[in-house]
């Protein structure tokens, strides 16, 4: 299927692993101009080695006062304009009764306040062209128990439901991916390979874990001319893992 993306432009942040790498790896393939965020410049390079593209690198820590701002720049001085965003940077903050005002702070502004803040500074070079894409990739919605990043996941999927009302007029969608479980260094260090295989074998509908290319795929039909019709929506990805209805 053509998409239709060819010569497009798109800023891919927290693209040093896993699905973020993924997603920058597929959209290159698509003949798309990336700008690729992350803490580590090393992978970022090892990235554009692997994809044999020439990639605006964009080292930076989200939690830094004025990376929206710095990561925004970068990317506009580097691509010209920014067509597309991929929120993608992010991770998980388990808590507990007892965690601090600062911890919760931290978990809000890694995987919510830095991504509304980077749409909303490239928000209006999309206005002027009448046409933009933004994709955040989220979070379940079943939380186990305290985490800093589901409460910020979700306030992401309210903020992008009220914001696709704002912009759809200027030819702009926003829509959510909460992945289920992605195989990745992250969830490799964090998950045994005795859990991965209790959830392949009990949880996960399709059998096993997805792989970072299972969120690609959508993420390159989200931001094409053929899903223009699709906004503010929450499309899971997560091989039938979870048990809601909607």
């Amino acid at each position: 299927m053509e998409l239709g993306i060819q010569g497009r432009t798109a800023l891919v942040t927290g693209a040093s692993m896993g699905i973020g790498r993924g997603i920058a790896a597929a959209l290159a393939r698509e003949g798309v101009k990336l700008a690729v965020v992350a803490r580590r410049r090393n992978l970022l390079e090892e990235l554009q080695k692997e994809i044999g593209s020439k990639l605006v690198i964009i080292e930076q820590d989200f939690l830094e006062q004025d990376s929206a701002e710095t990561i925004a720049k970068a990317a506009l001085d580097g691509l010209g304009a920014v067509d597309i965003l991929v929120n993608n940077a992010g991770g998980s903050r388990r808590f507990t009764l007892e965690s601090s005002e600062a911890q919760w702070e931290e978990a809000l502004t890694l995987n919510f306040t830095r991504q509304r803040q980077l749409a909303h500074r490239l928000l209006p070079q999309m206005i002027a062209r009448k046409w933009g894409r933004i994709i955040n990739i989220t979070g379940k919605s079943e939380p186990e128990g305290l985490n800093g990043a589901f409460a910020a996941k979700a306030a992401m999927h309210s903020w992008a439901k009220g914001l696709s009302r704002e912009v759809g007029r200027h030819g702009i969608t926003v829509n959510s991916i909460p992945p289920g479980r992605i195989d990745s260094e992250q969830i490799r260090r964090n998950y045994s390979p005795e859990r991965r295989a209790k959830e392949e074998r009990e949880d996960i509908p399709i059998g096993e874990y997805g792989k970072p290319e299972d969120i690609a795929h959508l993420v390159c039909f989200l931001v094409s001319p053929l899903a223009r019709y699709i906004t503010g929506t929450v499309i899971p990805v997560d091989g039938g893992m979870r048990r809601y209805q909607f």
